[in-house]
């Protein structure tokens, strides 16, 4: 019994390494490139995640913003208090602008097969966004006068999702909470009397935000 017990030893020492390094060839570092096809209606989002462990990975995103438009829905039809900057429709409509994000995905479950989810992860972002509202011309006094403005947002979210893999196809749904501070800056002119005033306001909202969708993409 004393000799065949070094030889049980030897032979779990190597099945224990053979299933380590099993596990070890699952898991290999990807890139993954998405969109977020829930925010279309206002800008295109594009995002690259990096791993950089079997549990953590990094993710960059940049957004080019067309229209502010669901901006002049909330601020506009929907009052939770907010205070409202001094900005015509066309110029929340025509607003053009530029985002950039960054978020640290921690993988809660994970699983590495080709096949199956990549996992639940938990992930804080943080957040920037300018967009700037084009000028709109006002006459008065028989002079033209051109109304300007601006916006800068900056927040934080904490985001739980589960990333599915199916072959090279991504599926990342999230939902989470957050807050965002947007400050306008804008300058109205406005005739008192006879003289023409101009109002050149900052204006700062901050509120919580509450954030669902999912991104599409594939493993490059």
């Amino acid at each position: 019994m004393k000799r065949i017990l070094p030889f049980v030893l030897l032979f779990s020492a190597i099945c224990l390494s053979s299933n380590a390094q099993e596990t070890e060839k699952k898991f290999r570092k990807r890139t993954y490139l998405k969109v977020n096809p829930t925010t279309i209606i206002s800008s295109l989002d594009i995002y690259l995640e990096q791993d950089l462990t079997e549990k953590l990975s990094l993710e960059l995103g940049v957004s080019g913003i067309y229209t502010d438009y669901p901006d002049y829905v909330f601020m506009k039809r929907i009052d939770v208090g907010q205070r409202k900057p001094g900005l015509s429709t066309e110029q929340y409509v025509e607003g053009r602008g530029l985002g950039f994000r960054a978020g640290m995905k921690w993988y809660l479950f994970r699983q590495t097969s080709e096949n199956t989810a990549r996992g639940t992860y938990f992930e804080p972002v943080l957040f920037y966004k300018k967009v700037f509202y084009p000028n709109e011309d006002q006459l008065l006094n028989g002079q033209v006068y051109k109304n300007e403005g601006d916006k800068n947002v900056y927040g934080i979210q904490l985001l739980l999702g589960r990333q599915v893999k199916r072959d090279k196809f991504i599926l990342d749904p999230y939902l989470g909470i957050g807050i965002r501070s947007k400050v306008y800056n804008y300058t109205n002119y406005t005739l008192v009397g006879n003289s023409v005033n101009a109002d050149q306001t900052e204006l700062v909202n901050v509120l919580p935000s509450i954030h669902l969708g999912i991104k599409v993409g594939f493993s490059l």
